[in-house]
């Protein structure tokens, strides 16, 4: 993958975080916006791993039509929750203690997830292009995310690398099961 594509990929995190500007202005609404992260599974043995899918709320955000359009969004890390419905709940209960504790998110020492837009470009109808700036795990990357509007909410989708924002992938029986680098996030968000 190119850097442009990683950038991309950075801007799925963001993406969760991306709200593109239609003819709103206000504050996010945080009962009804959230992010999906997909982890993937790899190495020899994966066939015994498993696949897990995550999903946080979003904390507060606001996006500004007004002079230079603009989105900030934030997340709680600790809120992130391991749904992964087939799972029996004491594994979901692992899984989610090992990617808040510290080989993962940490998300006692980076208990905040930040996107602030940078440039907000229209593309299209209800279609557009934002930078930004995402903070995950103490670390700050440049993002670029792709952003729709559909039935009054805003989506999206992309794929991020865990060692960008250094996190390792999680890696079990001396690697021959682990989590994909990379993860895919989606989002969809509310404005009030």
């Amino acid at each position: 993958m190119n850097r442009r594509g990683y950038r991309f990929a950075a801007a799925a995190l963001a993406l969760w975080f991306t709200i593109p500007l239609a003819a709103q202005t206000g504050a996010i609404d945080p009962l009804h916006s959230f992010f999906t992260v997909r982890v993937f599974k790899a190495g020899l043995f994966s066939a015994f791993g498993h696949e897990h899918e995550v999903r946080a709320p979003l904390t507060e955000g606001a996006i500004h039509e007004s002079g230079a359009p603009s989105v900030e969004l934030r997340v709680d890390a600790r809120r992130l929750t391991v749904l992964d419905p087939n799972r029996p709940e004491k594994e979901r209960a692992e899984v989610q203690e090992t990617m808040l504790g510290p080989t993962v998110l940490d998300s006692s020492r980076f208990p905040e997830i930040r996107f602030r837009s940078t440039a907000v470009e229209k593309k299209g109808a209800d279609h557009w292009q934002v930078r930004g700036e995402l903070t995950l795990h103490g670390q700050t990357r440049p993002v670029l995310v792709d952003v729709v509007c559909e039935g009054g909410r805003y989506r999206g989708s992309a794929m991020l690398k865990q060692t960008d924002f250094g996190i390792t992938p999680v890696r079990v029986g001396g690697g021959t099961v682990k989590v994909k680098d990379e993860v895919r996030v989606e989002f969809e968000i509310a404005v009030r």
